[in-house]
């Protein structure tokens, strides 16, 4: 056959491989989305002039005054706390009385769309500490009218919710929980071996893995992808659950985020990407009430991780420290995911949660209803 024809068969082959791939996510996103009234979508305006998407998911009668912000960590979404119940943060804590906010960082979901003359992937962890935080903080007070906040962070969200506390906003900030943050990041061969290869993908600008999560998404809890006992315990997440959190939490990475983790691992460190800020060391600054917690099987944030981040927080007089897993009477051993996801995590995870939460809120006079807003558009 000639040379040409083979050439013609084998892009329309391509084509069609790529067309059939969009059409299968497309559907498994369909299907396996949260079957739950969706938030409503408000929209903040960064000082950099980037947009970000917020969740809000209000209390049916909102009993405290402190809004709780939800931030999702690296390669995920707000569908990390905002999830159908009962793997919802949002709508426990909302439930409860709380206020409840899940940001999507730049680059990530709806906040994908950069201001001009900026590409979507144009950001680092310190554009998400400098010009998210403080847009989400102002955001929601604006919003409640309350005069601080709570932070709930899981990986990345903890971190940025760490630094955050240190600088000029720190006094708007009620207190911090931190959902397996890892602070220390001198972590084991594979996975540096597994951030090195991802830098080299995600050239020239990300890794849109969120395409291959969603593709395998409806094998899962049928077969065990390779390594996922990196980020959950999957004998500890129910397999429908896990068809749905592939289908719809992941998100892509940002190269230069990639590249900044790559440093923290390489170097054991926690810090800006020029180097000159080191986020570690001030956590020795920290005196806001924090609630430390982690899972007894998490590779990424370990038991031991945990424990060094708590020994660091010595300025503040309320530190409170939590390790879930079985030797605690728990009802497995948790991962990196399942502080959400797990089967044990709306009767465990969540009530330490709350329990915390309101012994640190502002009561209200009296419990005020409020309307549930309709969503300005689906999420």
């Amino acid at each position: 056959m000639d040379p040409q024809k083979w050439l013609l068969w084998g892009l329309l082959l391509f084509l069609a491989v790529v067309l059939g791939n969009v059409v299968w996510v497309l559907g498994v996103r369909r299907l396996y989305r949260p079957r739950t009234a969706p938030p409503q979508l408000l929209k903040a305006r960064c000082q950099d002039g980037w947009e970000l998407a917020i969740h809000a998911r209000r209390a049916p009668q909102r009993r405290f005054e402190e809004p709780v912000l939800l931030c999702h960590g690296l390669a995920a979404n707000r569908f990390t706390f905002d999830f159908a119940p009962p793997y919802s943060v949002a709508h426990y804590l909302a439930e409860a009385g709380f206020d409840c906010f899940s940001v999507e960082w730049r680059g990530t979901g709806h906040s994908r769309r950069p201001p001009p003359s900026r590409r979507y992937t144009d950001f680092t962890v310190d554009d998400h500490i400098l010009q998210d935080g403080p847009a989400l903080l102002e955001l929601a007070l604006k919003e409640t009218g309350a005069k601080r906040v709570f932070w709930l962070g899981h990986s990345l969200g903890a971190l940025v919710g760490y630094a955050l506390a240190q600088g000029p906003h720190g006094h708007q900030v009620a207190g911090m929980l931190a959902l397996g943050a890892p602070v220390f990041l001198k972590s084991e061969p594979l996975l540096r071996s597994l951030l090195g290869l991802g830098v080299h993908a995600a050239w020239p600008q990300s890794l849109r893995q969120e395409w291959m999560s969603a593709t395998f998404a409806p094998f899962l809890g049928y077969i065990t992808l390779p390594m996922s006992d990196l980020v959950v315990n999957p004998q500890h997440i129910p397999p429908p659950i896990q068809r749905q959190v592939f289908a719809n939490m992941m998100a892509s990475m940002s190269r230069k985020v990639l590249l900044q983790f790559r440093d923290w691992i390489e170097n054991d460190a926690f810090r800006s990407y020029d180097g000159k800020v080191d986020w570690r060391a001030g956590l020795s600054h920290v005196t806001q009430p924090v609630l430390v917690m982690g899972g007894s099987s998490d590779r990424l944030a370990t038991a031991e991780n945990v424990r060094k981040q708590y020994e660091l927080l010595t300025a503040s007089t309320d530190r409170t420290l939590h390790i879930f897993g079985r030797d605690r009477g728990d009802k497995m051993d948790y991962g990196h995911g399942d502080l959400m996801f797990g089967t044990g995590a709306p009767n465990e995870v969540y009530p330490l949660i709350r329990t915390w939460l309101e012994a640190r809120a502002t009561p209200l006079p009296a419990l005020v209803d409020q309307p549930v807003p309709s969503p300005t558009l689906p999420a």
